[in-house]
């Protein structure tokens, strides 16, 4: 694809972040046939989104971890968005209605990286991973269905778009984290006090930081690296819970503590 079909993608994407609607994708020109376009598209977005009063890129989340978002999006590997400064909260959160089409919350671990994770030209691994992290936060993902047809509007232009990314809630940072079995926590979401899902660390590819893992090879494949101080959303431990007007909703992951948001008009 050409740079002013990429631009014009990423322009037809980002005024969409500004102003969410059904979306029903964007036009044959500047549609992206594969992923090695899609992430070309997503770099142009995320300057756009800077440009526009987002603020700096501050990490990556990454969708489609565990095989229930496997199977809920029909996708059967992971993909990467971008994380913006000026979508960053912390909890408890209180996120204007108004920003989002279709809101949705997912339970993540987010990790904090402490120093660079650089996978071009060496094998990054488990240990490296993990050694990179400095800490690790309980964490909600906003995600905003902004499309008419989800399902039909492609991988490529879900990856174009951060894939589906709005915004990220923050719990406390837990600095001490070394020592648990990241594999083995259990992490629960609820809406207005009720549980509506659960699941495991295990459940993200085998180990969270087998994500991070992804990412790193990801990243070095387009010449990127991971850099310190960069916020990291591994995925979803509980299938995508999508919410109404006046929701609030919170999640729990255990030893790391929780995190909340609600939606006001």
């Amino acid at each position: 694809m050409a740079d002013k079909e990429v631009w014009e993608a990423a322009e037809i994407i980002g005024l969409l972040r500004q102003a969410p609607a059904a979306f029903a994708g964007l036009p044959d020109a500047c549609r992206p046939a594969d992923e090695a376009t899609a992430y070309e598209i997503q770099d142009a977005l995320h300057q756009w989104l800077t440009g526009r009063g987002y603020g700096r890129r501050v990490g990556y989340k990454i969708g489609c971890t565990t095989p229930v978002m496997q199977r809920f999006m029909d996708i059967d590997h992971p993909c990467a968005g971008g994380i913006f400064e000026a979508r960053l909260f912390d909890s408890p959160a209180k996120i204007e209605r108004a920003t989002l089409h279709g809101p949705g919350i997912e339970c993540e671990i987010a990790v904090e990286l402490g120093s660079d994770l650089d996978g071009r030209g060496q094998i990054v691994g488990h240990e490296e991973a993990s050694a990179a992290v400095a800490a690790l936060y309980p964490a909600i993902e906003v995600v905003d269905n902004r499309y008419r047809d989800i399902m039909a509007i492609g991988t490529p232009a879900l990856i174009a778009d951060d894939f589906c990314q709005s915004a990220v809630v923050l719990g406390r940072r837990v600095s001490d984290w070394r020592g648990r079995d990241l594999g083995a926590v259990a992490g629960r979401t609820m809406v207005n006090g009720e549980d509506v899902g659960e699941g495991r660390g295990a459940d993200i590819l085998g180990h969270p930081f087998n994500a991070l893992v992804w990412l790193a090879g990801n990243l070095a494949d387009r010449d990127r690296v991971l850099e310190a101080g960069e916020i990291i959303l591994l995925g979803s431990l509980v299938q995508c819970q999508w919410l109404e007007p006046g929701d609030a909703a919170a999640i729990e992951i255990e030893g790391l503590g929780g995190a909340s948001v609600q939606f006001i008009s």
